[in-house]
C-alpha cells in the first residue's frame, strides 16, 4: 500500500482488533506497524482505533455515517489481502 490513501467522506472511524500474543494477527500487526502513518496522513480527521484484546480473531470493524457498521475478519490473512480488504470495503 504505502500510497496516499484517501477513504471515503462516509466512514468515521476505523477500529482494528487483534491479539496481543496470537499468532493470526501478526500480519495485522505487521500491516499497521508499515500503514498507520500513511492512512493517518491521508485521512487526518479519521479516527483509528487500535485494540489489543486477549483470545480475540483479528478484525477489521469500520463505522460509517448514520451508524452504520461493517466488521470484517482479518483471520489468517497476510498484509496485501488486509489491505485489499480494507481498500474494498471502503469503496
Amino acid at each position: 500500500m504505502s500510497t496516499k490513501l484517501v477513504l471515503s467522506k462516509s466512514l468515521r472511524e476505523l477500529r482494528f482488533f487483534f491479539s496481543q500474543t496470537g499468532s493470526e494477527s501478526a500480519a495485522v500487526k505487521s500491516f499497521l506497524n508499515k500503514e498507520y502513518k500513511t492512512i493517518k496522513d491521508s485521512n487526518p480527521h479519521l479516527p483509528v482505533l487500535i485494540r489489543e484484546c486477549s483470545n480475540i480473531s483479528p478484525a477489521l470493524i469500520m463505522r460509517f455515517e448514520k451508524g452504520v457498521e461493517v466488521k470484517k475478519s482479518l483471520d489468517k490473512l497476510t498484509e496485501e489481502e488486509i489491505s485489499s480488504v480494507l481498500t474494498k470495503a471502503i469503496n
